[in-house]
């Protein structure tokens, strides 16, 4: 009986010896795999130079080896996920980067093509300022042309009644002359050559009288009430068929009578009969009819033009 119990006590003490044993063979594992991984290259490097210490049985060495063969796979493992998921990473961002870009530069060129509109458009308007500035000039030019010219108009005016009165108080003590139509009118009752008839005219400041319209005509007809021919203002004696009235006009529409001008280089005055014109010799004696414009000589003296 007690040999039983000594044999049962030994059993356990050894179990207990065996579990220690194991449960300080695991402490040692664990405490080694992290010795080496933290020192496997280390102990590389140490076993060429120093001779191998004993640190624990055979299988603690494989079983540290395993676990840093292990440990290394792992830290592959995850340092491959970290580098693939950096790479996805990356390549997302960039992507994101390149659009951006892409848009950034669709509004860089369509700011651009704004600003060249705006730059045409502001040429454009510098234009057209530049123009209305110019024209705001010539029309600043012709209103202060038209004030003068209106006061010369007044001015005119005020010298145009003055000169109604002048020629009634010139020639209103000399028989034969006729006011009609801001001119004057003589006829004469004698008769002489065109180039003493015209003399006699330019001497009282007037000229023989120039036909040039149908009113004309008609004022010239009223005047004489249907008496003889009279000499008027139009030659041709300075080039023959070149009519030409006193004041430098070259006759453009004429009253000629039927088959008139006909005496060629022998006549060269004309004689106004029966509302007709006649060429005759320029020594012929006629009567003749002056005229004195007072219209056109105050026009004269004023050196501008009615517009």
């Amino acid at each position: 009986m007690d040999v039983k119990r000594a044999e049962m006590s030994y059993a356990l003490y050894e179990d207990v010896i065996r579990t220690e044993s194991e449960r300080a063979e695991i402490m040692v594992d664990i405490y080694e795999s992290a010795d080496c991984v933290r020192d496997h290259d280390f102990r590389k490097e140490t076993n060429t130079q120093q001779p191998q210490q004993q640190t624990g049985s055979d299988s603690v060495k494989i079983r540290c080896s395993r676990a840093a063969a292990v440990c290394l796979v792992l830290l592959s493992v995850l340092l491959l996920t970290a580098v693939t998921a950096l790479c996805v990473h990356i390549y997302t961002n960039n992507t994101n980067y390149t659009q951006e870009r892409d848009q950034l530069l669709t509004k860089i060129n369509i700011l651009t093509e704004e600003r060249n509109q705006l730059l045409t458009k502001i040429n454009s308007l510098t234009e057209e300022r530049g123009q209305m500035l110019t024209n705001t000039t010539n029309l600043s030019d012709e209103r202060e042309w038209l004030q003068t010219n209106n006061s010369d108009h007044i001015q005119l005016n005020k010298q145009l009644n003055q000169e109604k009165n002048e020629p009634f108080e010139c020639f209103n003590g000399m028989d034969g002359w006729l006011y009609y139509k801001c001119s004057f009118y003589y006829i004469s009752s004698e008769m002489k050559s065109w180039t003493e008839s015209r003399r006699y005219c330019t001497e009282r400041g007037a000229d023989l009288v120039i036909i040039n319209n149908t009113e004309k005509q008609k004022t010239v007809d009223k005047i004489r009430d249907g008496k003889t021919g009279f000499w008027i203002g139009l030659t041709d004696s300075e080039e023959e068929g070149n009519w030409k009235w006193v004041d430098g006009s070259t006759l453009t529409s004429g009253f000629w009578g039927s088959g008139q001008p006909d005496g060629k280089t022998s006549e060269n005055c004309a004689v106004s009969y029966s509302s007709v014109f006649h060429d005759y010799p320029c020594n012929t004696i006629f009567k003749w009819i002056c005229e004195k414009n007072i219209l056109e000589r105050t026009l004269k003296d004023q050196d501008f033009f009615i517009i």
